[in-house]
């Protein structure tokens, strides 16, 4: 088990040693590069969770427990404001793992032709490609490119080959079909049509959890650092370890339920008739949820933090690893899920939205380089960013057609500004559910700014959305119509449908 105890306040001495009780921003910062003075290329360890929102201690939640998120921010950098390109898995693993938005990797939802973006943009060097392609050995265990879930689990899912020298697909409990067949679940028709993971489905096990798969992840992930530590092989690494939960169904171990008693859950706070004035392209309700009673939500938001505490212990094991091999002092750990997840804000649950909620996403990098104990940063990045920053943080030459831009210069100023907005896309899910818009399916496309999150549909013809965020933090109230805010309207319309053309410029390879 993970060792939680405060051994010290030196960065150098205390690396994952102990749970870091308070965030904040910190100390003395390089006049040059931090990275450009790294003498040796430091190794990656690119951890992914699915469907993770930030509601978790480590982003101030009051209940949620992340310890070991906690001490991996302790002693690296938080992202407050990292936005995903899109709010669903596929689309979102293929855009950041690319750095190209998914109007140009050709991926731009779940289970569509052309999901894999190979087939589409077969010449692009993924992420762990272009490291592998730099003398580095690489590897994967669990979801790291897009796998079905629950079905997939097991299998090498819509993987990359070109990507790893070495793949490894535990499979626990939580895919068994007795498990499967007996959870907890809102849509009852999901069983039939093979839909579990995509509706809300939940299942306390009495288990140890060495037999969940999020635990065999973290063994495999053990494994590979001990069979490839650089100071053995001299060769650098690249691990990706993608962990399955938070995604449904949820499914963890009873004591983790345990910790999250029914009476200690708060729902979303929504206001009487808060949904008149949201468009219904905007609106991604599911198969039963509108009809869940205030104890069946308390049990879903139980069920979803308890897979998370579940998942982050299992991160401690990683993590504790990685101290114990001596390879912390120059490992680069990078811990993001793949987007957000809303959990009744609107009367709305899980993702595809295009709300704060969803496409808002937690973000943590711990660069060996930096110089400070823990640090926050509120600049706007977006996740095709992080392709071009961490080949600079590596020092390696990124391809020149990636859509990203590099944010290294935070790890010397967290207060530095790397965008002024933050842009996502998404098609809506009430297209697929609650009405066939004459045959055709409808995108939206959101703008978040400093103050404000501006969304059209369709170039609006399906609705828009403006949202005062000093205001309107929930985003209760749509401005669009709103004769004070004409001006604003204006100018969020021409920001957004500039960056809309930028994100969907055709790449030349």
């Amino acid at each position: 088990m993970p060792r939680f105890e405060i051994i010290g306040v030196n960065r150098r001495e205390r690396r994952f040693g102990g749970l870091v009780l308070a965030i904040g921003l910190v100390v003395t910062l390089p006049t040059t590069s931090i990275f450009e003075a790294q003498e040796a290329r430091p190794n990656v360890l690119f951890i992914a969770s699915d469907d993770l929102n930030i509601d978790m201690g480590v982003y101030g939640h009051p209940i949620v427990k992340t310890p070991n998120l906690d001490r991996l921010a302790g002693s690296g950098l938080r992202f407050d404001a990292a936005y995903v390109q899109t709010p669903v898995c596929t689309p979102s693993r293929s855009s950041f793992l690319t750095g190209l938005y998914p109007n140009q990797t050709g991926v731009t939802g779940n289970q569509r032709t052309g999901n894999h973006f190979r087939d589409t943009i077969p010449e692009v060097i993924t992420l762990p490609q272009l490291f592998r392609e730099n003398g580095y050995y690489t590897a994967r265990v669990g979801k790291i490119f897009h796998y079905r879930v629950p079905y997939g689990i097991g299998t090498d899912g819509l993987d990359d080959p070109k990507a790893w020298d070495e793949r490894v697909n535990p499979q626990g409990i939580d895919r068994d079909d007795e498990v499967l067949d007996s959870i907890e679940i809102i849509d009852p028709t999901a069983h039939e049509r093979g839909a579990i993971g995509a509706t809300l489905g939940w299942k306390s096990i009495v288990s140890a959890d060495s037999t969940h798969t999020d635990a065999m992840v973290a063994d495999e992930a053990i494994t590979l650092l001990e069979a490839n530590n650089p100071k053995e092989t001299g060769k650098p690494f690249f691990l990706g370890v993608g962990f399955f939960r938070p995604h449904v169904p949820y499914i963890a171990p009873q004591k983790y339920f345990d910790m999250y008693p029914l009476d200690q859950i708060e729902l979303a706070t929504n206001l009487d008739g808060h949904r008149h004035d949201i468009p219904i392209a905007a609106l991604s309700d599911n198969r039963g949820e509108a009809a869940m009673s205030v104890e069946t939500e308390k049990t879903v938001i139980q069920a979803y933090y308890a897979t998370i505490t579940f998942m982050d212990v299992q991160l401690g094991r990683v993590l504790d690893t990685l101290n114990e091999l001596g390879l912390r002092e120059n490992t680069i750990v990078v811990f993001l899920s793949d987007h957000g997840y809303s959990l009744g804000e609107h009367d709305l649950w899980q993702k595809g939205n295009l709300f704060e909620k969803t496409v808002k996403t937690p973000l943590i990098i711990d660069a060996p380089a930096a110089n400070y104990e823990a640090a926050t940063t509120t600049s706007f990045i977006e996740f095709v960013d992080l392709y071009p920053s961490l080949a600079e943080m590596a020092k390696l030459t990124a391809p020149p057609y990636l859509a990203g831009r590099s944010f290294t210069a935070l790890f010397d100023d967290p207060n530095a500004e790397i965008r002024s907005s933050a842009y996502s896309q998404q098609f809506s899910r009430a297209s697929l559910t609650r009405a066939k818009w004459q045959g055709n399916e409808v995108m939206g496309h959101s703008i978040r700014t400093r103050r404000y999150r501006y969304t059209e549909w369709n170039g609006g013809s399906h609705g828009i959305q403006l949202y005062d965020f000093e205001s309107d933090p929930d985003e209760f109230d749509n401005l669009a119509d709103e004769p004070d805010y004409l001006e604003v309207l204006q100018s969020m319309q021409v920001t957004l449908r500039q960056r809309t053309q930028e994100a969907s410029t055709a790449i030349a390879f």
